[in-house]
């Protein structure tokens, strides 16, 4: 059994030692710190979640267009409310999942994505005068008094309709109504030309904000049944990412533990490896805008043992062809020229379950199966360009002197 004897190029131990530090160093930071750029998911953050329903309409096309158009106007809610990472997804024919994360007040929440959101303008005599079809844009603002008001700014057709109405009701009460609730009912003092009325007597700051949220995001196109609505407390997501990271650190150290002890010196390569394919995991669901859920973590568990497998079985190659003889680097060269083939049929095999539930399942399944996708690619760039440049530049600095540095018993 021979190793190379020949004098070493790449660097020598010192740049390994480098590398490998900087690597372990920087993936670490990255490791701890992944709570300030990634999200958590409703699981683990806390939050509200709310299944909804919607009523069909008689043609089969225009309900699946009405539920589409209530979904965007929901999203463009939620975004505004500043809610982190919410989950906004549908379920079957008519029903929405929406899941907000972190957020405190739960029931303004609701108030926000049920609405329908119709504001009209109504006469004296109950004529519907004006609706919030012709609106342009509204936002909060204040009067002379300091005193909470929402403006509006109609198009050119609802220009016209509303000066019409205030010339007619010159010194009448036109009546204004969001949804069937009342919002206010000023006297008329003067004609509007210009389509920029304001709604006042709004109790506070907050509501006025809320109401021109709504009436910015339009009136919801279908009726929506709340069927479920469900919190869950911030405690219970804290106490089940704590045992979460502690499994999952325990876990980490036995198997980093094992393959320290079985393949030494080429344990040690495998540690780095597994170090800094955690930390590109994180890097792409950050990159990606993910959140992190408890199936996630899951699919995270089972792609570091997939991970693992790819290095045992590169080992094992790598000691077979030690035993015939070859060089230190030759054997290096060959072990991932024989695993490859093993290891790509055994991850796409993997990848092909994880896409079909990412395409066929919703919610956290699909948070697994993408955490999973994003793992098995992780892990084939780990094993065969990180663990093999490490290796080849231990072999060529000399730094594997006898065959027992990559774990093989010498007879």
């Amino acid at each position: 059994m021979s190793l190379n004897k020949k004098k070493g190029s790449g660097g020598g131990p010192l740049l390994f030692i480098i590398i490998s530090l900087v690597l372990i160093v920087a993936s670490g930071f990255l490791l701890f710190n992944w709570e300030k750029y990634l999200q958590k998911g409703l699981d683990l953050e806390g939050g509200v979640y709310v299944l909804l329903e919607a009523k069909s309409v008689d043609d089969a096309e225009e309900d699946y267009d009405a539920i589409q158009r209530a979904m965007t106007i929901i999203r463009s809610r939620i975004d505004e409310l500043g809610v982190a990472e919410p989950v906004l997804q549908r379920e079957g024919e008519r029903r929405i999942r929406i899941e907000l994360p972190g957020i405190e007040d739960q029931a303004q929440a609701m108030e926000l994505i049920g609405r329908t959101a119709q504001l009209t303008f109504v006469s004296p005599e109950e004529e519907v005068l004006l609706t919030g079809a012709n609106l342009k844009t509204a936002y909060f603002t204040r009067g002379q008094y300091n005193e909470p008001i929402v403006a509006l700014e109609f198009d050119e057709e609802g220009t016209e309709k509303f000066a019409q109405a205030t010339e007619k009701y010159l010194n009448q009460r036109i009546f204004i109504f969001l949804d069937e609730d009342p919002v206010s009912a000023p006297t008329v003092q003067s004609v509007i030309n210009d389509g920029k009325p304001i709604i006042t007597g709004i109790p506070t700051a907050e509501e006025a904000e809320n109401i021109a949220l709504l009436l910015r995001s339009g009136a919801l196109p279908v009726e929506l049944e709340e069927l479920e609505t469900r919190s869950v407390g911030p405690l219970l997501g804290e106490n089940a990412l704590k045992l979460s990271f502690y499994a999952g650190i325990t876990g980490l150290l036995l198997v980093m533990l094992y393959m320290l002890i079985f393949y030494r010196f080429a344990g040690y390569v495998s540690v780095v490896s597994l170090i800094v394919y955690l930390a590109l995991i994180f890097l792409i669901l950050s990159w990606f805008g993910a959140t992190i859920t408890l199936p996630g973590i899951a699919g995270l568990i089972l792609s570091i043992g997939m991970a693992v497998d790819a290095n045992i079985l590169i080992f094992e190659r790598i000691k077979e062809e030690l035993q015939k003889g070859r060089t230190t680097l030759t054997a290096i060269n060959a072990g991932f020229e024989r695993a490859f083939s093993a290891i790509l049929d055994a991850n796409v095999t993997t990848a092909i379950a994880g896409l079909v539930l990412f395409l066929v399942a919703s919610g956290s399944v699909r948070g697994f199966a993408v955490v999973l996708l994003i793992g098995i690619l992780a892990s084939l760039f780990s094993a065969f360009f990180l663990t093999r440049f490490l290796l080849r530049l231990a072999a060529r600095s000399r730094m594997i002197k006898t065959p027992r540095y990559l774990g093989l018993k010498e007879v």
